[in-house]
């Protein structure tokens, strides 16, 4: 047995003694995404490029979770452990099964470059559905679950999970070859780095470096950034967005050639390329840009984690995880489950749920109806079956369901032919006026909102104009409201949109729910569960009054910094209504932990979340506002009250200044407990308020 297979050895000195077996050229030819065999150390080639945002995607058939966002919205940690560990249970039952084809392609392998932590600050960029949203302290607790749910806790990592886009990367996507992020130092401590802290500390294997540059460092060559790697004790490895690198000489002007870019990466600690760039390692060394001893280091951090996945052992205990367990039942159960946690109830005047004995007819109308685009969001795998909102509402309903595509996502009309713009806009009227009751599918798909260089997005590489939807679709609900008759709207996008829908009788966003969001939506609509998703972002009423789309100050951004008396927050951050009345009772606080009594007043068993926000009373340099600081979410029969604890951190009682310190600056603060936040627009809209108690350090 050699050294680097001795498993009582340390992954790091596995790692030491087995790149020390290794020539140089050998070493260089680790460090490149596709890394490649080395035969005569029985080491195969290994993609480091695998996929898991919301479910294994891009790899075939797998089980299909609501996107991100979506995630999010559920306000539930033990929900993104549960994603992230059947994830990651499918990615092996693949990779298992590649493996003994002998295929090691691109979405095969055991790294997966997930989760997109990244701060959703801004409703106009596109990718902000891959997050979970705008919150540090949410997205910090959802991703630390996520990661432990990807990586497991056994002898080896089931797989590898990877924090991105590191760091201050959120739009403009058309821009982001090329652009300058610049953050204060404050806006670092406050609002950027604590989440990407918080999943280092709790073990991520990966960072994935952002295209852009912060404050005049490229991103995945950042003195600053990768400083802070080190300050929190990293010890994964270190990987560039795809192809991030090149743009130091083609874009940025960092270097002045490929040769030079790989020397600045290499050097300053970005470990393995996503790209071609470190195909230019040797020449680097050749020209004495690099080091051997930089060659061997990156080497090392890359062999370390491969010996953590179990990849050079004879047997782990993962490798009997069985192809069946792809896409299983109970796997569709837990997707279903989380679709049905995840849609967020934004308006409600007593018509939901509805009771299907009253109808005989139920019209469905809008291009999201029957779209499976609008149940997948993107970085998806496949699913082996779909249910559609249509599909969804026509099986639980007895009565005749009446369907209309009514118009496309952008495009008004169907027909080519038609001698009238919008030419199915009068199906959709007459299939209303014949409905007891219609249901509006409207919203966008992964084509409008996603990533620059997607095909098909139809706005700015990806991000939104605007918080509007296209103007086909605000002319089919002014149609279809016009009608008069009851009108529930259905919202599928990931993001912020005001679909200026005063007269619908009900509103759901229903984000991109997964293969099964149909069957949840159904199950919503009639009754069989209660709501209980809560917003992880605002809604704006509108992204002209919000500050410049490519400005990172957060002043002006979130509900943390908003100006509240400027009246532009269409529903908050942590808003979401249920079918039941769920009210927080009492408040007290003691050495970290604070007890919630929580009781439900309606008539209707529901799940809801518990919010606790902390206002530090006295520091001139605590947020605008408040700030998230514990969540817990809640299953309550009606009429019934219990008790929650809810751990405080003591991060919670921190300020930062303007120098980027944190610290602690005061001894008087207000801890408030509700189901949404203690604004005055939460509380008119959940129509029940939150008690709080003073906290005296």
């Amino acid at each position: 047995m050699k050294k680097y297979q001795d498993k009582s050895l340390s992954a790091q000195e596995r790692a030491e003694a087995l790149v020390a077996e290794m020539t140089l050229e050998e070493k260089a030819s680790q460090l490149n995404y596709k890394a490649a065999a080395i035969p005569r150390l029985d080491i195969p080639s290994y993609n480091w490029w695998n996929e898991g945002l919301h479910g294994l995607a891009r790899a075939g058939t797998a089980t299909m979770f609501p996107q991100a966002i979506a995630l999010a919205a559920t306000f539930d940690e033990k929900t993104l452990h549960d994603v992230g560990e059947i994830t990651s249970i499918e990615t092996r039952a693949k990779y298992n099964m590649y493996s003994k084809l002998e295929d090691r392609d691109i979405y095969k392998g055991l790294t997966l470059w997930s989760p997109n932590i990244n701060i959703f600050r801004d409703p106009r960029w596109g990718r902000g559905h891959e997050t979970y949203g705008e919150d540090t302290f949410l997205t910090g607790k959802l991703g630390v679950a996520f990661v432990k749910g990807i990586q497991g806790d056994g002898s080896v990592m089931r797989a590898a999970a990877c924090a991105k886009h590191y760091a201050v990367h959120s739009g403009p996507e058309g821009l982001r070859h090329s652009f300058d992020a610049k953050a204060s130092m404050k806006d670092m401590e406050e609002t950027y780095l604590p989440h990407f802290e918080a999943l280092v500390k709790a073990g991520v294997e990966g960072v994935m470096g952002a295209y852009n540059r912060v404050n005049s460092e490229g991103a995945c060559a950042s003195d600053f950034l990768m400083g802070k790697l080190d300050e929190w004790g990293f010890d994964g490895y270190f990987v560039s967005d795809y192809r991030a690198l090149e743009d130091f000489h083609t874009n940025h002007g960092l270097t002045g050639d490929v040769v030079e870019s790989a020397a600045l990466a290499l050097k300053k600690g970005c470990h393995v390329c996503a790209g071609y760039v470190y195909e230019h390692v040797m020449t680097a060394y050749e020209k004495n840009l690099v080091t051997e001893e930089d060659i061997t280091k990156a080497a090392i951090a890359a062999m370390r984690t491969r010996i953590r996945l179990g990849l050079f052992d004879d047997k782990t205990e993962y490798d009997d995880i069985p192809f069946s367990v792809i896409s299983c039942k109970e796997h569709h159960e837990k997707s279903l489950d989380v679709a049905r946690k995840s849609m967020v109830l934004l308006k409600n005047n007593g018509i939901l749920p509805l009771d299907a004995k009253k109808y005989k007819t139920i019209g469905v109308i809008g291009p999201n109806a029957d779209s499976r685009d609008a149940l997948i969001g993107n970085y998806f795998g496949t699913a082996d079956k779909y249910v559609t909102f249509l599909d969804g509402i026509t099986e639980a309903f007895d009565g005749r369901v009446y369907y209309s595509w009514g118009c496309g996502l952008v495009k008004a009309s169907y027909s080519g032919l038609a001698l009238q713009d919008g030419d199915r806009y009068s199906e959709a009227v007459g299939t209303a006026e014949q409905s007891d009751v219609v249901i509006l599918c409207v919203g966008l798909d992964a084509n409008l909102e996603g990533e620059e260089g997607d095909a098909g997005n139809e706005f700015d590489s990806g991000d939104k104009f605007d918080l509007r939807l296209p103007q086909s679709q605000r002319t089919l609900i002014e149609k279809v409201l016009a009608v008069g008759k009851p009108t529930i709207i259905v919202i599928a996008s990931g993001s912020s949109l005001n679909v200026e829908g005063d007269k619908a009788d009900a509103i759901i966003q229903a984000w991109y729910p997964g293969a099964r969001g149909g069957i949840a939506l159904a199950d919503i609509l009639f009754g069989k569960v209660s709501p209980s998703g809560k917003l992880p972002l605002t809604f704006y009423e509108d992204s002209n009054l919000l500050p410049a789309f490519d400005d990172y100050a957060t002043d002006g951004r979130t509900y943390r910094f908003i100006d509240l008396d400027k009246g532009n927050v269409l529903y908050p951050f942590g808003f979401g209504l249920t079918y039941s009345k769920v009210e927080c009772t009492d408040i007290s606080y003691n050495r970290g932990v604070a007890k919630v009594k929580v009781k439900n007043a309606g008539t209707v068993d529901t799940e809801d979340v518990v919010q606790i926000y902390i206002k530090d009373c006295k520091s001139k340099h605590a947020v605008k506002n408040h700030k998230l600081c514990g969540f817990a979410r809640v299953y309550l029969k009606a009429g019934r009250d219990i008790t929650v604890e809810i751990p405080i951190d003591s991060d919670a009682f921190t300020i930062v200044d303007d120098s980027g310190k944190r610290f602690i600056d005061s001894d008087n603060f207000i801890l408030f407990a509700g189901t949404s936040q203690p604004d005055v627009l939460s509380q008119k809209l959940s129509g029940t308020g939150c008690v709080s108690v003073d906290v005296k350090l």
